[in-house]
């Protein structure tokens, strides 16, 4: 008997029946590919969007400064390049020595800038060699800050005439930091808490997470005043560092039940 003959005599039913199955099986297979393309329309488009809550929070906190930082530095002109690191090396080895009696530690002084180039003056039209020019720059920071009248001192005393602004800081911020966030977090829970509650929504987990931060650093003693203090050194003003706010945004998104 060939396969046939065979397949024909079964009973109607039969074939009825597996027809339907089949049909039945295609239909499905169709619905799941249109539900599977809808679903992954855009690639990483998530099928489900739960509702959410947005809300900022704001944690601050304040801290005296530990450290002060200055740079200072000198300038000098000659007619070569030798001379010129001569007078500049002699000058900057005496900031060197001065910074150690006043107990500046080593690790505490940071050579930022060394520059040689040539200086010309401009007359009738034409350029004018004047020299070379040596320019070397120093960090210093200051951790007594009972030293710091001392160090501005040196700006007249060694003739400096490269001096930055002197800053306060933090030796370790990320201590002041983690407070603020975690002030910041309390607070953008509690908003979410009370606008859940006007709303009649229940809280759900945290779904996404960003912070921002900001550390404000007061600035005095700048640059001109700092030059014109240094003439006299009875003029020098007692030196406050202020205190220093670090200001942490979080955002948080909740999901909402």
């Amino acid at each position: 008997m060939d396969i046939k003959n065979s397949y024909n005599q079964k009973p109607k039913w039969l074939h009825i029946v597996m027809g339907v199955g089949i049909g039945v099986l295609i239909i499905y297979l169709v619905i799941l590919a249109r539900n599977g393309w809808k679903e992954y329309d855009y690639i990483g488009k998530s099928s489900e969007f739960p509702h959410t809550i947005e809300i900022t929070g704001i944690g601050k906190a304040l801290a005296i400064p530990d450290i002060a930082t200055v740079s200072l530095g000198l300038e000098t002109q000659n007619s070569t390049v030798a001379q010129a690191q001569a007078d500049n090396t002699k000058k900057m080895n005496q900031l060197y020595e001065e910074l150690k009696k006043n107990e500046i530690l080593k690790e505490d002084i940071a050579t930022t800038q060394y520059n040689v180039y040539p200086k010309y003056e401009w007359r009738n039209d034409s350029q004018i060699f004047k020299g070379y020019v040596v320019a070397q720059n120093v960090t210093v920071k200051i951790r007594n800050f009972d030293k710091i009248p001392n160090v501005l001192e040196l700006i007249g005393t060694l003739g400096l005439n490269q001096v930055n602004s002197l800053n306060f800081t933090m030796d370790n911020p990320e201590i002041l930091q983690q407070s603020a966030r975690v002030k910041a977090i309390k607070n953008a829970r509690e908003k979410a808490e009370a606008l859940a509650a006007e709303a009649g929504v229940k809280l759900g987990r945290v779904i996404s997470f960003s912070e921002n931060n900001d550390i404000l650093n007061p600035e005095i003693y700048r640059n001109y005043a700092m030059k014109e203090a240094s003439a006299d050194s009875a003029s020098l003003p007692q030196i406050e560092p202020g205190s220093q706010e670090i200001s942490v945004q979080i955002n948080l998104s909740y999901e909402i039940l």
